[in-house]
C-alpha cells in the first residue's frame, strides 16, 4: 500500500498541514474555517491549510472562498462530485507538503486548540499519530455515544489494536508514515488501524480533547454507519492478517474443507465397492462434492489473490477521487474579476 503523493514529492520541515474535509456545511464553513485560521496563525508554527469542498451541493465553496481571502497559506480543493470522507481526505492528504498532517472535521465540534498540544505531543515522544479521545463527548447517548463504545471495544479486540475512539475526527500525523497507506471505500475511520500495518502501534496514542456539540447543520453520520463499519472492519482485519499472504487466508478455509469433502466421497466409495449399498439418494454424496468443489475454488482464488498481490505496485497510486480546480488563497487584492471566486484564483495541480 506504499504511496508517494503523486501532488508534492518534497516535505517541507517543520511545516503542519491541516487538512479538512467539507460537505455541505454552508452555515458553518465560515466561521469553522475562520476560527481555525486565528488559532494557527496564534500559535506561530509554521503551517499550511488544505480545504477540501467534497462536491458539496450548497454555498460551501463561496463560503470557504470567502474565509482564506487573506490567507496565503491556505488552498481549496474543490472535488468534482461527492466522493464521500474517505477520498476527501486522502485528497487533502495527497496536496500537503507538510512534515506533520493534522485532519479535523469540518463540522467545528473539533477545537483547533487541541492541534498545538498534540504536535508538541507528537514531536516531543516521537510519535507517528496522536489521536484525539473525546472524553466528555457532546452526542446523544443511545444514537452516538453507545455505538461508538460498542464498535470501539470490538475493534480492540479483533484487530489487536487498542481504539479508544476511532470516529474522533481530529489526529495528528507524521506525514512520511501517513503517505505510506491509501485510504479506499469508507476506511477514514480506521486510520489508525491502517497504520499498525506499517509502523509500531507503540507509536500510536490517544489523548484527551475537547468535543463541542454541533451547534448548525445536520450530522452526516447515524445508527445506519453500522453495517458499513463491520463491513470494513472485515476488511481491515484481512489486510492486518493476511495482506502479504492471501493465499494462506484462503487456503486455511478451503484445504479443511476440501479433505472433509474428500474423506465424505471416499467412505461412500467404500461402502458402494465393499457392501453394495445405495448411495445416490444419500444427503452425505451432495455435501461431500459441495464441500470438495468449495474447497477447489476457495483455494484457487487464493493463488489468484497471491498473483494480485504481487502486481498491486501498478494500481498502488490510483486515485479515489476527482479535483475540478484548487484554489488558492491570500489574494484578495488581486485585480481580478471578483465575481470568480470571491477574489480568489483558481490554480494548477502541483505534480
Amino acid at each position: 500500500m506504499s504511496h508517494l503523493s503523486e501532488f508534492n514529492q518534497q516535505v517541507s520541515p517543520g511545516l503542519l498541514s491541516v487538512v479538512v474535509p467539507f460537505f455541505n456545511e454552508q452555515e458553518i464553513a465560515f466561521h469553522a474555517c475562520r476560527e481555525l485560521v486565528e488559532q494557527l496563525r496564534h500559535d506561530a508554527q509554521p503551517w499550511e491549510l488544505i480545504l477540501v469542498d467534497d462536491g458539496s451541493r450548497d454555498a460551501t465553496l463561496s463560503e470557504l472562498a470567502r474565509a482564506i481571502e487573506d490567507v496565503p497559506q491556505a488552498r481549496i480543493l474543490q472535488l468534482s462530485k461527492n466522493f464521500k470522507q474517505t477520498a476527501a481526505l486522502q485528497a487533502g492528504i495527497d496536496a500537503c507538503q507538510g512534515e506533520f498532517i493534522a485532519t479535523l472535521d469540518g463540522d467545528m465540534q473539533n477545537d483547533p486548540k487541541d492541534i498545538l498540544p498534540m504536535l508538541a505531543k507528537l514531536r516531543q515522544e516521537n510519535l507517528d499519530l496522536v489521536a484525539g479521545w473525546r472524553e466528555h463527548r457532546q452526542d446523544q447517548f443511545l444514537a452516538r455515544k453507545l455505538p461508538s463504545r460498542i464498535a470501539n471495544w470490538f475493534i480492540s479486540i479483533s484487530t489487536g489494536v487498542q481504539s479508544i475512539d476511532l470516529g474522533c475526527g481530529i489526529k495528528l500525523y507524521r506525514a512520511a508514515v501517513l503517505k505510506q497507506i491509501r485510504l479506499i471505500g469508507e476506511m477514514h475511520r480506521f486510520i489508525p488501524i491502517w497504520l499498525a500495518t506499517v509502523t509500531s502501534p507503540d507509536r500510536l496514542c490517544y489523548v484527551s480533547v475537547n468535543h463541542r456539540a454541533r451547534t448548525a447543520g445536520q450530522s452526516k453520520y447515524g445508527i445506519s454507519r453500522t453495517y458499513r463499519v463491520l463491513v470494513d472492519l472485515l476488511t481491515v482485519i484481512f489486510f492486518l492478517r493476511f495482506s502479504g499472504r492471501p493465499a494462506h487466508f484462503f487456503g486455511a478455509i478451503g484445504l479443511p474443507m476440501f479433505l472433509t469433502g474428500g474423506g465424505i466421497l471416499l467412505w461412500l466409495a467404500t461402502l458402494k465397492v465393499f457392501l453394495a449399498e445405495s448411495i445416490g439418494t444419500r444427503p452425505l454424496l451432495m455435501l461431500g462434492v459441495l464441500l470438495i468443489l468449495s474447497g477447489i475454488h476457495l483455494m484457487c482464488t487464493g493463488v489468484l489473490a497471491e498473483f494480485v498481490v504481487r502486481n498491486q505496485s501498478s494500481t498502488a497510486t490510483a486515485r479515489t477521487y476527482s479535483i475540478r480546480r484548487v484554489i488558492e488563497g491570500g489574494l484578495a487584492n488581486a485585480d481580478q474579476d471578483a465575481t470568480e471566486g470571491g477574489g480568489l484564483r483558481s490554480a494548477p495541480l502541483t505534480r
